[in-house]
C-alpha cells in the first residue's frame, strides 16, 4: 500500500524583547512523525509532503494522484491547494486540486482528513473546507464558522460501532482529547465514535472510493500525549488506512 500524507508542518517566527532590545528567531517544525511512524508500522509506504511543499507540488491531475492508494490531509488549509503561486502571483489558470481529490475518490481512490486548527473549517474558519469538494466527499457536514470545541478538561470519545473493522485490536478504553472540530454526520455514513452530539470518527463512500473523518488532532495539543503514546495508536491508524484501501 502507498499513502500520501500531507500537512502537519509550520514555521514559527518569534520576537524576543529584552528591555530596550529586540531580536527575532525563526524555526521550522513538523508534527506528524507519530502518524507517519504508525502507518509505516503496518508496512505502508508513506510519502510525506509538508505544507509548504504541497503548495507547489501536490498532484494536479488524477493520474498523478492515482499512484497512491490513500491520501491523508492533516492540519493544512484549503488555500494551500487552491492558491498555487502561478494563480496567486501570476494570475494564471491552474487546476483546482480539491476537485482533483474529489475525482480521484470518485474513481476509486481513498481520502481521510484528520482534525486540527487547519482541518475541516478550523480556527476562525480559515481552513475553509466547508462547501468545498472535500466536504462533498467526506462522510460529515462541517460548520461554516470557527468549528473548534476546546475541552481543556478533557473529553473521551464514545464508541458507537465497536465491531467496525478499524477498531479491530483497539482497546475500548480510550485516552482523553483536549478538543476537536465540530462535525455532524451525513445520511448513510458510518458513525464509529462520537463526543456528545458531535461526530468523532466517521467512515463513508463516494463514488467508487472510501473516505474517513477523524475530528481531533493526531498529535498534541488536542491529541494528548496519552493518545499519541497509547498502546493502540499504531493499530488504529493502520486499520484506518487498510479499511480505506480495501479495493486497491
Amino acid at each position: 500500500m502507498k499513502l500520501l500524507y500531507v500537512g502537519e508542518s509550520w514555521v514559527i517566527h518569534s520576537v524576543h524583547m529584552k528591555g530596550f532590545d529586540a531580536f527575532t528567531t525563526t524555526t521550522y517544525e513538523e508534527g506528524g512523525k507519530s502518524l507517519k511512524d504508525a502507518f509505516e508500522s503496518g508496512g505502508i509506504e508513506v510519502d510525506y509532503m509538508p505544507a509548504h511543499i504541497a503548495a507547489s507540488s501536490f498532484p494536479d491531475t488524477v493520474e498523478k494522484l492515482a499512484v497512491y492508494d490513500v491520501v491523508v490531509f492533516s492540519d493544512i488549509g484549503s488555500n494551500t491547494f487552491l492558491l498555487h503561486q502561478d494563480t496567486f502571483s501570476k494570475g494564471k489558470i491552474t487546476p483546482n486540486r480539491l476537485k482533483i481529490v474529489q475525482e480521484y475518490v470518485e474513481k476509486g481512490g481513498s481520502f481521510a482528513m484528520m482534525g486540527g486548527y487547519f482541518s475541516f473549517q478550523g480556527i476562525d474558519g480559515k481552513a475553509k473546507y466547508a462547501q468545498s469538494p472535500i466536504e462533498e466527499i467526506l462522510p460529515v457536514h462541517m460548520m461554516e464558522t470557527d468549528d473548534r470545541l476546546e475541552a481543556p478538561e478533557g473529553v473521551i470519545p464514545e464508541i458507537m460501532m465497536d465491531a467496525h473493522p478499524i477498531l479491530e485490536g483497539v482497546s475500548k478504553e480510550w485516552p482523553h482529547f483536549l478538543g476537536y472540530n465540530i462535525l455532524r454526520e451525513k445520511e448513510g455514513s458510518q458513525v464509529i465514535a462520537k463526543c456528545g452530539d458531535h461526530v468523532f470518527m466517521a467512515a463513508g463512500t463516494y463514488g467508487k472510493g472510501r473516505t474517513f473523518a477523524f475530528a481531533s488532532d493526531i498529535a498534541p495539543h488536542w491529541g494528548s500525549p496519552k493518545f499519541v503514546n497509547w498502546s493502540c495508536y499504531n493499530t488504529l491508524f493502520v486499520n484506518i488506512a487498510k479499511w480505506l484501501a480495501h479495493n486497491k
